[in-house]
């Protein structure tokens, strides 16, 4: 899919007229390439490198909200036996707070967190201004029921654990310090099986599945179309467009995807014989019990549920 970048956002009036901002939740394993995924929607869009204060479209970490240990804590966790992965690491009231406010669309501030000496950074927070849409990534951000209430679209990035673990440790070892040997037993002991515990059912909530996470181009084309759409739409009919994303269908024969609000053609990957890559091959949708509301498509044999809305 080709998108012009100077054509999908309206000028940014917006910021003194507030609106509640499109909320998406962005979950997955450790190193899955959440914050990339974010990342390349937000360089789509045309928001990464402009000012904080005048973006549409702003991305916040799950980790910002790591609670402060206890000394205990911190010594455990310099030697790499603190579980960082598990529930209760995080400060879930401060981030539901904080969620509350930016829907409101307040200005926040979050510190930084500060990987080397496993603690915040609170001289160095990052403001966050009102936006349209806002992009929540973490490894839990799907766990904790209230939380996962707020948001309005809920994606999964699905990638394997080999491509993670590959990915992890040369990260923990050039980036935060840490060398191979408690790299390879922090993961063994506490990463994988909080993933398996914790992370990895709560695929369940995802409104939309992203295969192979930051190297699915059609699936993230496809995410930023809608958002883009989103945004339009707002400047152009203003705090009445509707934030509830619209269930239409998977056009199977011509390779359009049409489910959840998103509009367009996926075109950036081929199927057999030089067709357009089928729905099923970029984004996979999870199919909760079938209700009389609930509307389902055959794709390549695999049930994708549209989300009713």
């Amino acid at each position: 899919m080709d998108i012009d970048n100077t054509l999908l956002l309206p000028n940014s009036e917006h910021k003194s007229d507030i609106k509640t901002p499109f909320l998406i939740g962005v979950a997955g394993g450790t190193a899955s390439g959440k914050s990339t995924v974010c990342k390349k929607i937000m360089i789509q869009l045309g928001q990464a490198d402009m000012d904080q204060a005048q973006r549409q479209v702003v991305s916040i970490s799950q980790d910002s909200f790591y609670r402060e240990l206890t000394p205990a804590e911190k010594a455990k966790a310099k030697k790499g036996l603190f579980n960082f992965d598990h529930p209760d690491a995080f400060n879930e009231n401060l981030m539901y707070d904080t969620l509350q406010e930016i829907l409101k669309g307040r200005i926040v501030k979050v510190p930084c967190y500060d990987y080397r000496s496993n603690s915040l950074d609170h001289e160095n927070k990052l403001t966050i201004y009102p936006a349209d849409v806002v992009l929540f990534e973490g490894i839990l951000v799907f766990y904790f029921p209230k939380i996962r209430d707020l948001f309005h679209m809920k994606l999964f990035v699905d990638t394997d654990s080999d491509t993670r673990l590959a990915r992890r440790v040369p990260r923990d070892i050039n980036e935060r310090g840490r060398d191979l040997d408690a790299v390879l037993t922090q993961y063994m002991t506490f990463v994988k099986p909080a993933f398996e515990e914790f992370c990895s059912p709560t695929k369940k909530f995802a409104d939309v599945i992203i295969p192979r996470g930051a190297d699915n181009t059609v699936a993230i084309d496809l995410i930023v179309q809608h958002i883009a759409d989103f945004l339009n739409n707002r400047s152009r009919y203003g705090s009445s467009t509707s934030i509830a994303t619209n269930c239409t269908n998977v056009d199977h024969e011509h390779g359009n995807f049409n489910g959840i609000g998103f509009r367009g053609t996926a075109t950036a990957a081929s199927g057999g014989g030089g067709r357009p890559a089928t729905a099923d091959c970029t984004v996979r949708l999870i199919p909760p019990p079938r209700t009389n509301n609930n509307k389902h498509t055959k794709v390549n044999n695999a049930v994708s549920y549209i989300r009713p809305h």
